[in-house]
């Protein structure tokens, strides 16, 4: 029987189990990596930003940091 639990991989590689109470079992697995969670908050606010970010007043006003062409 197919099982599916929820695990942390630590920086060396190693696994644990969220949920302290699940023992793994000896044996063998398959592994799904998933995307790390992403601030919401953060995606909201970037487009959001990017109405402001992408206008040309704002381009002529940030010109003097950017590199000659």
């Amino acid at each position: 029987m197919l099982q599916t639990i929820e695990v942390e991989i630590d920086a060396t590689g190693h696994i644990r189990p969220l949920e302290p109470i699940f023992k793994l079992p000896v044996g063998r697995a398959l592994l799904t990596l998933l995307n790390p969670p992403v601030d919401e908050a953060l995606q909201l606010a970037e487009s959001a930003l990017a109405e402001d970010w992408l206008k040309p007043e704002e381009d002529a006003a940030w010109a003097h940091l950017q590199p000659a062409k």
